[in-house]
């Protein structure tokens, strides 16, 4: 009998039907890096300071700036040795007594006295109106804007474990259908969302089918390409996400409102609805379910397209250990003590690299200057990223550039903390080397994940272990937001020592280098037993595929005689 790895050899490892779904597939990528860091311009929270109708007369009576009614109403602050004024208090004082249109701007109000903002707040806009503006989530209501993106990962904690599940159980082809109809909804409501407790509810909804279909669009182009392909897809695919962040400022920078930029965000999940009729189920999925019938007639089209001939054997086509009664659980994670110790360490890499990955790219938004080229050329350090993977993992293997990457992200973050400002370029190169380091474990804990386990359960341990990453990104805003307003460094001390953790973890993993896709547990547990029979299957391949027909024709009547 005949695996799905075997005909591979036959269909094509990576011919012309799996870079047509390839290409199709990663362009899912794209939109998703809008969803997940869009909070850097959608979540924009501008210059501001105390409202007051008192003053807004009298600056259209007497033809006054706004530049000269803060600096008439808010209190002048020390900030880390600098006068500021205050974003968040006001002078109480009853200006219709006191101002004229004759009144200086040097008035001596050092013995007012100051309260919190008490009608809102004034916002310079710059161009630019964000939810932040709109729904007034500063000063005390700050901690607000977090759950912005809090709520978002709460939505890919429960769609990936659910779409996870329904991947395995019902086809990864279906599950990242319906999760697209579900995403365009969901993003359509953020859109439109009348106030800031329904934006949130619709920003869970969201969240819920993004993740999800994005890993089970992931897993299926890993299931139908050869082994040496695995990682150059894996790869490539995520790398897609770093071509959306590159897209993601300039459409920030013409769609100056954060509704409208939700709305193109959103759109192109309704396109891939399409992809119903251009990518095909994963014939490997399929024979673990044992429905073989369907499995012979998708490999055979893809043979097709790839102009490829299958011998006889296609017929006898079967996953290994197909079992009618076998489903996906949650206790096969964590059952043994392999796919146990599996399971937590790629799930503290999960968390660790969303926590560091967000925590870098949202800490822009705090360091002032120009955000768009900012986030521009942080954008820009994560295709090296990709490219030290491809050149890497397959002369090195996985495990020790996963592990180095880790820790010169921490390192990285560690030297960035204590370099002085006045040394500003040199600390935005290291930040960048820090970035560079993050981008690579969390491009490699994908594809890692998915070589970890067998293919029955595959989806559902790639999507379990993902939903510490969705932790991660739940405490990462309220992790650099609030600590960065004791110190601004003090959460990239965080980020180092939890990278240089996440790096020593990674040095207990098995190497996966040009090993198969496991097909059972038993196979993880037993890594060499499963590689001796891999190596048999090849060998038995490659004496079938050079036996002349003629000969197998004489044994096989031999045999009936």
């Amino acid at each position: 009998m005949t695996s799905f790895d075997d005909i591979l050899e036959e269909v094509g490892k990576f011919g012309r039907c799996q870079k047509r779904i390839f290409a199709l597939l990663c362009l899912v990528s794209m939109p998703w890096a809008g969803v997940y860091v869009g909070i850097v311009f959608q979540g924009f929270t501008p210059d501001h300071w105390c409202r007051d109708s008192s003053m807004e007369q009298w600056r259209q009576a007497c033809g006054r700036s706004l530049a000269d009614s803060r600096r008439m109403t808010a209190p002048l602050l020390n900030v880390s040795g600098e006068l500021q004024h205050s974003s968040c208090e006001q002078y109480d004082v009853d200006w219709n007594a006191t101002l004229t249109c004759d009144s200086q701007e040097e008035m001596d109000l050092s013995a007012a006295p100051t309260v919190p903002c008490k009608s809102g707040w004034e916002y310079d806009y710059e161009g630019r109106r964000s939810f932040v503006t709109e729904f007034d989530l500063v000063c005390s209501d700050a901690w607000l804007m977090d759950m912005f993106q809090a709520m978002l990962n709460i939505g890919f904690l429960l769609g990936s474990i659910a779409i996870g599940y329904l991947a395995d159980r019902f086809g990864r082809k279906l599950s990242f259908l319906m999760s697209n109809v579900f995403n365009g909804i969901a993003g359509i409501l953020v859109a439109v969302a009348p106030d800031y407790v329904s934006m949130l509810i619709f920003r869970v909804l969201f969240g819920f089918g993004v993740k999800g279909g994005w890993m089970a669009g992931y897993v299926l182009i890993t299931e139908i390409v050869g082994v040496e392909y695995r990682r150059t897809v894996g790869v490539v695919y995520q790398m897609f996400f770093s071509v959306g962040l590159l897209v993601l400022p300039l459409l920030a920078y013409f769609i100056t409102d954060w509704r409208w930029l939700q709305v193109v965000i959103t759109v192109p999940y309704f396109l891939y609805v399409f992809y119903y009729w251009f990518i095909p189920e994963s014939p490997r999925w399929l024979l673990s379910q044992n429905r073989k019938a369907q499995a012979v007639e998708i490999t055979e089209a893809m043979a097709k397209e790839n102009h490829m001939t299958l011998s006889k054997n296609i017929e006898t086509l079967r996953d290994d250990n197909a079992d009618p009664s076998a489903t996906a659980s949650f206790m096969d994670l964590i059952r043994t003590p392999n796919m146990r110790k599996h399971t937590f360490i790629l799930s503290y890499n999960w968390f660790t690299s969303a926590v560091v990955y967000q925590g870098l790219i949202m800490r822009l938004g705090l360091l002032g200057g120009n955000v768009y080229i900012s986030f521009l050329i942080s954008a820009l350090v994560e295709f090296p990223a990709a490219f030290l993977i491809l050149f890497t993992i397959e002369r090195v293997g996985r495990r020790f550039p996963f592990a180095a990457a880790n820790v010169v992200a921490g390192a990285a973050c560690l030297i960035t903390a204590f370099l002085p400002d006045s040394v500003s370029w040199l600390k935005t190169a290291v930040a960048c080397v820090g970035r560079l380091g993050i981008t690579m474990a969390f491009e490699m804990v994908v594809f890692v994940n998915t070589e970890l386990y067998p293919t029955f359960v595959r989806n559902l341990g790639v999507s379990v272990c993902s939903t510490l990453c969705d932790i991660g990104g739940i405490v990462a805003p309220f992790l650099l937001y609030r600590l960065a307003v004791i110190w601004l460094e003090l959460p990239l001390i965080i980020f180092g020592i939890l990278a240089f953790l996440a790096g020593a973890l990674v040095l207990l993993l098995p190497e996966t280098r040009g090993v198969p896709l496991p097909d059972t547990i038993h196979d993880i547990e037993f890594p060499d037993k499963a590689k001796l029979k891999s190596e048999q299957k090849n060998q038995q391949l490659n004496t079938l595929l050079s036996t002349p027909t003629s000969n197998i024709s004489t044994n096989q009547n031999t045999a009936s005689v």
